[in-house]
């Protein structure tokens, strides 16, 4: 991914990790390797772990400590009613956003291919 893809990114990176929690919680190495599972390879843990982190602290998700067979108990994520009314409101946005820029870049083709 290029810089601008990256920076792209991370401005809806919290509504996929939480697109990704509504499906079933999960702890944060899961959510990254979702997260390549679906494509999102440049995905690195520390992105991940810290937007878990300020999604704990806006209150969209719940967190509980499960115990790990290695090492201390892991946390394991999952979205609450905050976080769902966020995810809906993501989801809108992210539509709103989706239609308007296909609308310009076929416009935008359109002239251009009139100039040609």
């Amino acid at each position: 991914m290029g810089k601008q893809s990256t920076e792209m990114l991370k401005g809806t990176l919290e509504g996929i990790v939480l697109a990704i929690l509504a499906v079933r919680p999960a702890y944060g190495y899961e959510i990254t390797a979702r997260l390549r599972d679906e494509g999102f390879t440049d995905i690195v843990e520390g992105t991940v772990y810290a937007l878990l982190v300020r999604i704990e602290q806006r209150g969209l998700v719940d967190v509980e400590k499960v115990p790990s067979e290695k090492g201390p108990p892991r946390k394991v994520y999952s979205l609450n009613a905050q976080g769902g009314e966020y995810l809906e409101e993501f989801w809108r946005t992210w539509s709103f956003l989706a239609e308007r820029i296909e609308q310009l870049h076929h416009r935008i083709e359109s002239v251009k291919e009139e100039g040609e």
